[in-house]
């Protein structure tokens, strides 16, 4: 008699197929998948490359963080920005960015942008999209600028300038609109800001503040908080009400404080014998 073999092979089991599609026939809904909200954008300037990002880290219908990072270190002139499920942007930027560190210590070599695309697109194609990463990457080696979008299923591009995540179109809006060659640092920065800015005003799933991060040949600037549209004014009254102002209809007050009882032992009794 034949039997099944046991060994499983690595990556996501599909084998509970079968039993999800025989609940579904029985009535039973099957859960629905979580919807992401992001912008990410990047794109190139005279010197190198600039990446942005918004903040909102979003659980279905909910806010979960208002100031979250999403822009991750790949390595010191190599970042990239995350969309999608924030578990896997964060564990497979990290563990690329692990694996970059050890490339370069066996190569001797200051790792390409090229190599953590190649090592990105490779993981997540390996996966067929069940890891939902959606990734820009950019970064300056000594080949140049590079910036790459690299999509949950595997497949890259290669732009001058890219966008990502729910709010990426109106993102990508503001690009073919004012993007041009050679941009300077201000220029390009402002561009960048704008463009999350689009996507926090025109995208639920995106808000909260702009995070920017400039990469050159020789420094890497991470600007957190770069821009805050969104920060709570002061209220210009205050609502206070003054003491008995809410009415009751019953009221019970309960004691904490336990009594006991206290009897005190006499100290008149036998000797304990020691002898």
């Amino acid at each position: 008699m034949s039997q099944s073999s046991v060994f499983r092979s690595p990556g996501f089991d599909f084998s509970n197929a079968v039993r999800n599609n025989f609940l579904q026939e029985k009535g039973i809904p099957l859960p629905k998948a979580t919807s992401t909200g992001t912008t990410i954008v990047g794109c190139l300037f005279k010197d190198g490359i600039i990446l942005g990002a918004d903040t909102r880290a979003t659980e279905g219908e909910i806010i979960a963080d208002k100031n979250c990072e999403k822009i991750h270190y790949i390595t010191e002139s190599i970042r990239c920005c995350g969309a999608g499920t924030a578990a896997d942007t964060e564990f497979t930027t990290a563990s690329i960015s692990s694996n970059m560190e050890l490339h370069a210590l066996s190569t001797g070599r200051a790792p390409r942008v090229v190599t953590a695309m190649t090592m990105l697109k490779q993981y997540l194609f390996r996966y067929q999209g069940g890891v939902g990463a959606a990734l820009v990457l950019g970064g300056v080696d000594s080949t140049g600028p590079h910036l790459f979008t690299i999509h949950p299923h595997g497949s890259t591009d290669k732009l001058p300038y890219v966008t990502m995540g729910s709010g990426s179109l109106a993102a990508m809006a503001v690009f073919e609109s004012s993007w041009k060659p050679n941009m300077e640092r201000g220029e390009a920065l402002a561009l960048v800001s704008a463009a999350i800015s689009a996507g926090i005003f025109n995208d639920l799933g995106s808000g909260s503040n702009v995070d920017a991060c400039v990469i050159t040949a020789t420094h890497t600037e991470m600007l957190r908080n770069f821009v805050k549209p969104n920060e709570r004014v002061e209220k210009e009254r205050r609502y206070t009400f003054r003491r008995g102002t809410t009415a009751w209809k019953t009221e019970n007050i309960r004691s904490l404080i336990v009594s006991e009882d206290i009897t005190p032992v006499s100290s008149g009794g036998d000797a304990m014998d020691i002898s």
